[in-house]
């Protein structure tokens, strides 16, 4: 009895032995390959660190970029909208000037038909002198005249820059020499008013593809 007991308890013994033997290799193949995760995922920990990093960086690069366009942009409206509004003020004012021009121009060839002012244009030695004559003659009012006569002056004074220019307010004594001046300021005027004009469609059009570049850079960068 005590054998059998004896050679149960070896066979009990041997078994544990072997499972023992068997856990053992398995446990130290976990840690062998336990130590080789732990490299790698170091390894990638190291590496997702570094990307971070990067990263972190280059939203710093785009945070900047984003508020060097957004600067732009803010800076480029203002410009773009004192461009407007110079231009609505310069249009108003050419299309008042040309609106007084016709007038003027108008109430010239009527005179010049007849008139009751035409005898006193006649004696007028300067165009100036000839608008201040149809005021008085109530052929023309006396703000419109005011701004003819400035206008004239005005270019009076720059011409007078050119060495030897003549003076525009000089013309022949007759009512003739007051269109042909009117005329040549009329198609000046039409000819400035043209040009912002032209120049204002070019300055939205360069002022939209600026904006439109800068708002594509924004809604990339924030992407």
């Amino acid at each position: 009895k005590i054998i059998g007991e004896g050679e149960a308890a070896h066979k009990t013994y041997a078994e544990f032995a072997e499972w023992c033997e068997d856990t053992s290799k398995n446990v130290m193949y976990e840690i062998k390959t336990g130590k080789s995760n732990v490299a790698s995922l170091n390894a990638a920990i190291a590496k997702e660190a570094a990307n971070i990093d990067s990263q972190t960086a280059r939203i710093e690069e785009l945070a900047s970029a984003i508020a060097t366009d957004e600067a732009d942009l803010k800076a480029a409206t203002e410009i773009r909208n004192k461009e407007a509004a110079d231009f609505a003020a310069k249009q108003k004012d050419l299309l008042e000037t040309i609106d007084t021009l016709e007038r003027a121009i108008g109430i010239i060839e009527k005179e010049m038909h007849g008139g009751a002012s035409m005898m006193q244009l006649k004696n007028a030695g300067s165009v100036v002198q000839a608008l201040q004559a149809m005021v008085q003659a109530q052929s023309l009012s006396s703000a419109d005249g005011s701004k003819l006569t400035a206008l004239l002056q005005s270019v009076h004074g720059s011409e007078e820059e050119d060495a030897g220019a003549p003076d525009p307010a000089v013309y022949e004594n007759q009512s003739g020499g007051v269109l042909d001046t009117l005329n040549k300021l009329l198609e000046e005027a039409q000819s400035q008013l043209d040009e912002a004009r032209n120049k204002e469609t070019a300055s939205i059009q360069a002022f939209q593809m600026l904006k439109q570049g800068l708002e594509d850079e924004i809604k990339f960068a924030n992407k």
